[in-house]
Order: structure tokens, then C-alpha cells, then sequence
């Protein structure tokens, strides 16, 4: 090769090298969209806008969310899978769209998420309540499991759909305790809800947040959380028992969690500067402060590469909740 198309080649070479620092040291360089796969309202939507107020000081940009509801959260995942692989394009997602999905969807699964999203951190730790209609005789979890085993399928569950945590963990109790509950779905929590408040269904075992104004007025009496041990930050609940100690041997602990994801792909340069800013969002005492009331334990990952050893290894974990409790999305 000539000596001057060799040395052209070599300076076009590291001026490509050059450029994508410069991208990368830049970043970001315009506003952040973070996307949300769930409709505005829920606590994935409200952490989301907590964070997100937060992230744009520590980045010097706009943070804007974007809710993108649908299939169960796979639009808005696919949506970041398919993004410009820079960084600033992000989910904002909890681990049933991470690592439960994949198995309720299976062949209509858009995305794997392992594959096709790159992992920033986890920013959020929460559980489930079991909580019945105050009007019915239940006041421990043992009495509700005896009733349950003496009357099979009597006592009904309501949820906000087939395949979501509260499902899954319904299904799981339904194993570990010899019992048959019957799970009514719903379109939607705040449907169940309000048949729970009315006294058509008994039960539900859903997010905190929606059920903890029911249960300060009265109308919801709550038996068990969801995680093994108690819930020590949310006032409301810290004599209520965890389910190592409301059903000794169940093996329940119901944890799910909120992460930030990015398009596989994404140069380590983005990824890492989203990983410290999170890092300093999440330790922001006034942030945690105001989760908590939401039920959510605000926390981060050493690293990326910490977080997607924690993912990977909770992929059959939620593989196995699903296939134990039989449902299907599809």
C-alpha cells in the first residue's frame, strides 16, 4: 500500500476515533427522554417523574418522560430497543417487563430484553400487600388461609390483569399453602379496587400506594405484605407481618424493582455517565424520603455490569413464577 493512502487511512482512522470520544465525553448533548411503559398515574409513572426532576440537574438537560403504555409494557421496551444507541434515549421499567414478560408473552414477545437493552441500574425496591375488605372476618393471614382450605374457591382475589406480580404471587400462595383462591383479572388496579372497597371481590395482593388511602380510611385491612420480612419505612404497615412470618415455610417474597435501561449497544461512555448521575439521584435523602410513602426503597447498583449479573439472575426466578402459575399473555 502507498505509504500517503496508508497514512490517509491512519488519520481518518483516528479521526473517527477522536469524534467518537468527543461524542461520548459531550454527552449528553441534547435532552434525555426517558420512556415509561405504563399509562401516567402509577408508581412506576410517579417514581419515573421523581427521578427524572432530578437526573436533568445532575445532567445539565432536559429529562422528559415519555409514557408509552401497551402490551404489558413491551411497546414502550421495544420503542428504547429500537432507539439511537446513545444514550439518550431511555426505560424506566420494574422486573416484570425485564424479566417476567419474555415468558407470559413468549412468541409474541417483541424484544429480549437481555439481549436488546443495555443495563444502567436499579433505582427502586418495592413489594406487594395482601389486603381483604375490612367488612370481612379476616384478621390474620392463618385465619384466611383456614377459611380458604375449608372452602375452596370461595374467597376471590381481584388484580389489575393475568400475568402481573400480584397474579403471580396469588398463584404462588395458592401452592405454598393448599389452597385455591380464585383470581378475578381486571382492566386495570383501580377497577379492582373500587370491587374491593364495594365488597364484591375479598381480596387483593397489588401494589402499595393504590391500596394504602383505603386502608387509612378504613375500608381495607391489610394481613401481610408481600416480602418475607416486615416493611420498617412505611408507617401505615410496620405491624403488619411478612410472609416469613404471617405463612412460616411459604418461601414468599414477593420483591420486585424499578431499573434504568438503555438500547444494547450504547457505548460505555453514556452508560457509565447515566450510571454515576443515577447514583447521585438515588442518594439524594429528599428523594428518599419522598418514596417511601410509595412503598419504594431507593437504591442503585455498584455498576452496569452489577446490575446485569443481579438481571440475569433473576431471569428464572420470574421464568419459574410464571410457568408454576400457568399464565399467558398471549
Amino acid at each position: 500500500m502507498p505509504l500517503s493512502r496508508r497514512a490517509a487511512l491512519i488519520g481518518a482512522g483516528a479521526a473517527f476515533a477522536a469524534s467518537a470520544a468527543e461524542a461520548q465525553q459531550s454527552f449528553p448533548s441534547r435532552p434525555v427522554r426517558l420512556i415509561v411503559p405504563i399509562a401516567a398515574g402509577g408508581a412506576n409513572d410517579i417514581t419515573a417523574r421523581m427521578v427524572a426532576e432530578r437526573l436533568a440537574v445532575v445532567l445539565g438537560q432536559p429529562v422528559v418522560v415519555d409514557n408509552r403504555p401497551g402490551a404489558g409494557g413491551n411497546l414502550g421496551a421495544l420503542a428504547v430497543a429500537q432507539a439511537e444507541k446513545d444514550g439518550h434515549t431511555l426505560l424506566f421499567t420494574s422486573a416484570t417487563v425485564l424479566a417476567a414478560n419474555k415468558f407470559l408473552y413468549r412468541t409474541q414477545m417483541p424484544i429480549d430484553p437481555l439481549r436488546d437493552l443495555a443495563p444502567i441500574t436499579r433505582v427502586g425496591q418495592f413489594s406487594i400487600l395482601l389486603v381483604v375488605n375490612s367488612q370481612r372476618p379476616f384478621r390474620t393471614l392463618a385465619e384466611l388461609v383456614a377459611f380458604a382450605r375449608a372452602n375452596p374457591g370461595r374467597v376471590t382475589m381481584g388484580s389489575s390483569g393475568t400475568g402481573t406480580i400480584s397474579h403471580l404471587y396469588l398463584e404462588k400462595l395458592n401452592r405454598a399453602a393448599g389452597i385455591q383462591i380464585t383470581h378475578v383479572p381486571y382492566r386495570g388496579g383501580s377497577l379492582a379496587i373500587q370491587d374491593l372497597a364495594s365488597g364484591t371481590i375479598d381480596m387483593m395482593f397489588d401494589a402499595i400506594p393504590a391500596l394504602l388511602p383505603h386502608i387509612r380510611e378504613g375500608r381495607f385491612r391489610p394481613l401481610a405484605v408481600g416480602s418475607a420480612q416486615r416493611i420498617s419505612f412505611v408507617p401505615e404497615l410496620v405491624d403488619v407481618p411478612g410472609m416469613a412470618e404471617a405463612l412460616p415455610g411459604s418461601g414468599i417474597d414477593a420483591q420486585n424493582w424499578f431499573a434504568v435501561v438503555a438500547p444494547a449497544g450504547t457505548p460505555a461512555g453514556p452508560i457509565n455517565t447515566l450510571h454515576a448521575a443515577l447514583t447521585r439521584v438515588m442518594a439524594d435523602e429528599a428523594l428518599a424520603a419522598r418514596l417511601k410513602p410509595l412503598s419504594v426503597l431507593a437504591m442503585t447498583d455498584p455498576s452496569p455490569a452489577a446490575f446485569g449479573e443481579f438481571w440475569r439472575a433473576q431471569e428464572p426466578i420470574w421464568r419459574d413464577l410464571v410457568e408454576q402459575s400457568g399464565a399467558t399473555a398471549e
